[in-house]
Order: C-alpha cells, then sequence, then structure tokens
C-alpha cells in the first residue's frame, strides 16, 4: 500500500512585488501555475489554470486524456476572458505538475508541462528531469548551439515558447509513470532552478526527506542566490512497499497530447 504525502511554499522573492504563481496541493493531483502578463494578468490567469484543474483531483479513475481536455479548456477560457478585459489581453500562464492516473485499472503518475516550469523525479539518490522545458533556451540547448551553462544568463532564457492564452490549442507533454515507493517529485515554478542549478537542487532533496521541510529549504536556498522571480516549490514523496510496482528506476512513456 502506497502513501503520498507532500508540502510546499511559494514566496514572491526578493524583486517582484506581486506573486503570479499559483498552486494546487491535492490529495491525488499536484501543480504549479506560473502567471504572465504582469500584475492582475498574470495572476489571474495562473489562477484559472488551478481552478481548471481542482476539480480532477476528486476523480477517482482520472484518465490521462482528462488532464489534456482540461487544460485546453482553461486556454479557452483565458483567451476569454483577455477578449472580454481589454487591460489585460495577452495574458498567459505555464502550467506543470503530477497527477495519479488510472491506467489499464492500476494507478499510474501522469506528469504533465505546457512551459518552462519543472518537475524533477528524484529516487536512489538520483535527481532527474521529467519535464522539458518550452523555451527558446532549451531549443538551443538540444540544437547543440549553447550549453546548458550557458543557458542560465543568456538572453533567450526567458522566452516561453508554449503557455495557456494562446489562439491555438496548447501541445500538452503528458509521460506515464509506474508509482515507485521510495520516488519523489519536485514541483516548481522556474523562479526556483533559474536560481539553483541541478546539483543543488539534488543536495537538498537529499538532505530534507521531509517533504514540507525540503520545500521550505528549496524556496530559501532560492531567495538566498537571488530570489529575482516568484518561487514556488511543491515535493511530493511516496511511501510504502509492494512487491508488484517493478524497478525503482522506470523509463517514462510519453503520451501524444
Amino acid at each position: 500500500m502506497l502513501t503520498v504525502t507532500s508540502g510546499h511554499r511559494s514566496d514572491v522573492g526578493r524583486v517582484r512585488h506581486h506573486n503570479e504563481d499559483s498552486v494546487l496541493v491535492g490529495e491525488r493531483l499536484w501543480a504549479v501555475a506560473d502567471g504572465m502578463g504582469g500584475h492582475a494578468a498574470g495572476d489571474t490567469a495562473s489562477a484559472m489554470v488551478i481552478d481548471g484543474l481542482r476539480p480532477l483531483d476528486g476523480r477517482p479513475a482520472l484518465r490521462p486524456g482528462d488532464l489534456v481536455a482540461a487544460l485546453h479548456d482553461v486556454n479557452e477560457r483565458i483567451l476569454a476572458h483577455g477578449h472580454a478585459n481589454p487591460a489585460v489581453r495577452g495574458l498567459g500562464s505555464t502550467v506543470t505538475g503530477v497527477a495519479v492516473v488510472s491506467v489499464g485499472g492500476a494507478d499510474h503518475w501522469a506528469v504533465f508541462n505546457v512551459g518552462d516550469s519543472r518537475v524533477y523525479r528524484y529516487a536512489d539518490g538520483t535527481l532527474a528531469r521529467a519535464t522539458v522545458d518550452h523555451s527558446e533556451a532549451e531549443e538551443l540547448i538540444l540544437e547543440g548551439v549553447i550549453t546548458p551553462e550557458q543557458a542560465r544568463t543568456h538572453r533567450a532564457r526567458n522566452i516561453v515558447t508554449r503557455s495557456l492564452g494562446q489562439p491555438d490549442a496548447p501541445q500538452v507533454d503528458l509521460w506515464l509513470l509506474p508509482q515507485t515507493p521510495g520516488e519523489r517529485f519536485l514541483v516548481c515554478s522556474d523562479g526556483l532552478n533559474g536560481e539553483l542549478d541541478d546539483p543543488v537542487i539534488h543536495d537538498i532533496l537529499a538532505a530534507s526527506p521531509d517533504p514540507g521541510l525540503a520545500a521550505e529549504a528549496l524556496v530559501e536556498a532560492a531567495i538566498r542566490c537571488g530570489g529575482r522571480d516568484n518561487i514556488t516549490a511543491i515535493v511530493v514523496n511516496v511511501e510504502g512497499d509492494d512487491p508488484e510496482l517493478g524497478t525503482t528506476n522506470p523509463r517514462p512513456k510519453e503520451v501524444p497530447a
């Protein structure tokens, strides 16, 4: 029997005046939405994303396609809000998260992403990114034009290539993973990984087994490193023992949106 526990923290940081991140910390769904478009617009867009996802947390047999459909619906709502309120037209939001979904009658993790917020998976002492950034900097990395180290200061690092609030239906990245005892997930806005590189994130998670304390430590570290953006972290722990769950390092399966 598996038990899932979580902890989170969200902070405005040292530079911004308003926190445009919104958070969903549920029983079966955990998500971070990072709003874009300035105060009021960004706040509104990220809140709309979380409001659109929240009803899914109560579904006993959530399907992967339900997540995609909900995000498509949110995209339309954000567009409609912008058209009805010209002062905030162009508002948008990224979103990323993990959810418990039913596949073939068994519970799996669905990791989903639109934009440059991230999900990390920590298991057996190893930290790995479970999502791919939708940003110009990430595209340059994949093309071999710049290195990940250069991307941290590149002029294109903040240019997002996918978000909610666009005229076209968003392409949602979605991966399926079996649930594995002992694994942990970090769901975070780019304000966290923009300040902390992956080895630092690894070390903080390794030193903080409690999910609430881990989230606090991650956000505090990002603030100390500059806190130039809003910073949000959700840490999800999977505990228990089930010999039928297979390997602790499963290969993710990507699901077409």
